[in-house]
């Protein structure tokens, strides 16, 4: 009987015939080895891959906002930042201080920038809907939004603002925070053309996509957490008067409005929670469903849920919340999220600089 590591051919040694041992592995073993290779292949190459392209991204998103910031700054230090009443007067600026390959106007947006892009929640978003500053930047600035593309290959949506200053004599000048809102694309129209991988947006874009997935809080989409102070501004009641009707506020305070000012910051009362809202985001940071609308609910608050609204807040370990309910011309509904309780409260007055604004994607 032959040993299983034994095989049919034969060699000759010194004229003699002798049994050849194992000359090779089955196919059986092969195959098995491959598998297990294919395994660890699957297992390990997509997570290098993604930190390669994330890295890659966020290099290439460093080095464009430099380049953008050296040349805003220069044209503040010229003098050429300030006065243009159209977008497009202001990129016909631009490219003489950053090299820019084509400019789309605002009804050619897709000449320019890909025509569908994503959010990681994900959200498909038309970028033509885009097309006019109030649908992009926080605050209607009035002029239309520009494509461009940059010899870099980058390629970007931009809106000026015609409210824009400029300080020739401060090197600290940070232009991009006031002159424009910019939404760009790192890869071209190269996949996958998704807001927070491929593609970065500036603080004065209106954020694009939910913070806060709407199946965990009642169906909304929570686009922005706004501090007082730093994420939005009171009115005075002179602005306030200008954009009421716009804003859809009834009436306008007498001293310094932050509800006034958050209203403005999330594009009108109809893009802030309501009491019912506000209910489903108690509910879920508190993790119960017993919570109604005047009544005091005891319970902790989930501080990882928080952590967003904990981050914006005044107040390190709760926060409150303006909603878009218009009580008075001094006050304001909004409700209280504390450690260990909630509330619905319409007691405020719109002077307060404590109050988170939440701005909705309705």
């Amino acid at each position: 009987m032959k040993n299983r590591y034994e095989c049919n051919a034969t060699v000759t040694e010194a004229s003699n015939l002798v049994p050849c041992k194992r000359c090779a592995f089955t196919l059986a073993e092969v195959l098995i080895t491959l598998a297990i290779i294919g395994v660890v292949a699957a297992l390990t190459i997509p997570p290098l891959i993604k930190n390669h392209n994330q890295k890659a991204w966020s290099t290439a998103q460093d080095v464009f906002t430099k380049r953008l910031e050296v040349a805003t700054r220069q044209m503040n230090t010229e003098e050429k930042l300030a006065g243009y009443d159209s977008t497009m007067d202001f990129v016909n600026e631009l490219k003489k201080y950053i090299k820019i390959t084509r400019i789309c106007d605002s009804d050619e947006l897709t000449k320019c920038f890909e025509h569908k892009i994503l959010t990681e929640d994900p959200k498909e978003i038309d970028i033509t809907t885009l097309s006019t500053s109030g649908n992009f930047t926080k605050d209607n600035w009035g002029t239309e939004t520009v494509g461009v593309q940059f010899v870099n290959g980058v390629n970007a949506l931009i809106a000026y603002n015609p409210n824009t200053t400029q300080e020739p004599y401060n090197n600290q000048f940070s232009a991009t925070a006031e002159s424009m809102a910019i939404l760009y694309d790192v890869s071209g129209n190269k996949n996958p053309n998704t807001i927070g991988k491929d593609i970065n947006q500036n603080a004065n874009v209106k954020k694009l996509g939910c913070q806060i997935k709407p199946d965990l809080v009642g169906g909304m989409c929570i686009n922005q957490i706004l501090a007082p102070g730093t994420g939005y501004s009171p009115l005075t009641q002179a602005q306030c008067e200008e954009q009421k009707d716009d804003l859809e506020i009834n009436e306008c305070y007498h001293d310094s409005d932050y509800w006034a000012g958050a209203v403005k910051a999330c594009g009108g009362t109809k893009n802030m929670p309501t009491e019912a809202q506000l209910i489903e985001l108690a509910k879920y940071v508190y993790n119960t469903s017993l919570i109604g609308e005047t009544i005091t609910t005891y319970a902790p608050l989930d501080t990882t849920k928080a952590a967003q609204f904990l981050s914006a807040s005044p107040y390190s370990n709760y926060f409150f919340v303006w909603s878009g309910q218009e009580y008075s011309q001094n006050r304001a509904y909004s409700r209280y999220f504390y450690s260990n309780s909630t509330y619905w409260n319409n007691n405020n007055y719109r002077s307060l600089s404590s109050m988170l604004a939440v701005c909705l994607d309705q």
